[in-house]
Parts: C-alpha cells; structure tokens; sequence
C-alpha cells in the first residue's frame, strides 16, 4: 500500500509544514481560484509563506488576496491561533475600537 505522509500537520492551534519539495509541496496548497476560505486552507497559506514555500508576494498574487486580507490571517492566527482565523468569528477577535458602534460596546 503506497501511503504519503500529509504535506501539513495541525497539532492544536499550531500548522506545520511536515516537508518540503516546492513543486510537490505547491500542489498540496489550496488550489489558487480558492473561494471558500475555511481555517485549514487559510492557515496552509499561512504556513507555506513562513517556512518560504511561498513568499508573501506570490501567496497574494497565487490567490487573489490584498495584502491588507493576508496581514489580518496572520494576525488572527498569531493572536489568536487557528480557530481566529473563522470568518464566523471575525468580530470577536477584532479590538473595540475596529467593530462596528453597535458591536463595540458588547
């Protein structure tokens, strides 16, 4: 039986890159017309640019993303590890001062 070892691990709110081959590791990757952004792709990306597979140019331009949108993943991911990084989410782990009034004083 021919078994591959995942290209990424996710031990609690940590991602790794387990190895990396660019040309092999870049078809592990969420496909680059993504729409549907969960939590394991957006830390994959994530993960992929901090260990050089990708640098944080090529992962914007790869997925369409601005760099405002992949500074807040990692932000998120940083502050708040991989469950921040739920759109569902997103207004919990936004500071007061960035919600919307009606959100800020709750």
């Amino acid at each position: 039986m021919n078994q591959h070892k995942p290209a990424f691990t996710t031990s609690g709110d940590q991602v790794r890159i387990v190895r990396i081959s660019r040309e092999k590791e870049l078809d592990r990757l969420p496909p680059p017309d993504t729409l549907r952004w969960v939590v394991r792709r957006k830390a994959q990306v994530v993960a992929a640019v901090r260990s050089g597979l990708l640098s944080f140019t090529e992962a914007c331009e790869r997925y369409r993303l601005s760099e405002e949108e992949f500074h807040s993943w990692i932000n998120l991911l940083d502050h708040h590890g991989v469950r921040g990084l739920r759109a569902t989410r997103m207004q919990e782990y936004r500071p007061p001062e960035d919600r919307h009034p009606e959100q800020a004083a709750e």
